[in-house]
Formats: structure tokens, sequence, C-alpha cells
């Protein structure tokens, strides 16, 4: 596991902000800082999101400066995962974080019944992927796919897009982006 925690606190000494002005410019609770920055609360990518963005940095900044617990070779087991999203709604869980050189993210997603990526977002990637649980609902610019267990998709995510379960189930994803966002 990443030290998240640690990489959070080392850079709100150097900005010398106290965790509770850290809280507030991100809009989280102070709280909820100290959770994060002693491991034991794994921020949303939102909140981390907001986190960063407080302490004038970006993810990928911010990921580079995190040390990995130990190196992995090439196999990696289901606790080797970090978790990057919030399981309660939307579960990320990145394959390969700690590997050195990483010029892709491979992700594990989960997503439970109802689950929304929310506002239609994009970012400088291309990304792929495929349905092997559930039903997605995938919006890219101007068109709306119904995705079902085998169905995959690869597009530009300059284009404005969207992930929703639109199944009574949960629907599990596996995905590709390049180059990494986080």
């Amino acid at each position: 596991m990443a030290h998240i925690g640690s990489r959070v606190h080392e850079l709100r000494r150097r900005r010398q902000l106290s965790s509770r002005e850290l809280a507030a410019r991100a809009g989280v609770s102070h709280s909820t800082i100290s959770l994060i920055e002693r491991d034991r609360m794994s921020p949303s990518v939102d909140t981390l999101g907001a986190i960063v963005e407080a302490l004038g940095t970006t993810m990928v900044e911010f990921f580079a400066g995190v040390s990995p617990v130990h190196h992995h070779g090439p196999v990696y087991r289901p606790e080797d995962l970090i978790e990057i999203g919030n399981p309660a709604e939307i579960s990320y869980r990145v394959i390969g974080f700690n590997h050195p050189g990483r010029k892709m993210q491979v992700l594990v997603e989960h997503y439970v019944p109802g689950a929304d990526t929310g506002a239609i977002f994009s970012h400088d990637a291309q990304e792929a992927g495929m349905v092997i649980e559930g039903r997605i609902e995938l919006t890219v610019g101007e068109g709306v796919w119904t995705l079902a267990e085998g169905d995959s998709y690869y597009f530009d995510s300059n284009l404005p897009h969207r992930f929703r379960n639109i199944g009574d189930g949960p629907a599990r994803i596996i995905s590709a982006i390049t180059p990494p966002s986080y």
C-alpha cells in the first residue's frame, strides 16, 4: 500500500498549513484530513482531488512523490490493489499502482446499483474497458450506449464522458487509461 497519508502530511507541512487550514481550503472536515494523514481512511478520488488542489499540486505530481511500501514483481494479489474510489458507491482498484515507470492505469471498477460518476468530465488520455458484470450506461460526447457483460469500449478521454450502473445488481468493469491519471 502506498503512503498517501504521509504524502499529504509532508506537502501540508511544506506549505506551512495546519490541518484545519487544509481542510477548509479543500472543503472537507478536519477529522477527514487527520484520518487520511494517519492512513486510517482511504479518500475518494473527489476528496483526494480537492486536497491535492488545495495543496497547489496535481494528481500526477502528488503520486509521483508517493513511495511504495514494497516493490512488486509482475504479479498483484487482491490485497495489493490500491483503492482510489469510494467503495460504498464506485470502487476503483488500481492494478500495478507501484509498478516502476508505469505508463498506463489499469482499474478494476465496481459500481453499486444506481452508482454514477456524476457530472460529465474529460481529461487528456485514452480509455478502454470491458464490462464483466452488470449493465452500464456509457455517455461519450453526444452518444449514449448501454453496455452489458462482454461489451467493450475505447474512446479519447478528452471527449466528455460518464459511466452509470443502470442494472438492478452490481456492475464491474476492467479498464485501462493511458497515460495514467492517478
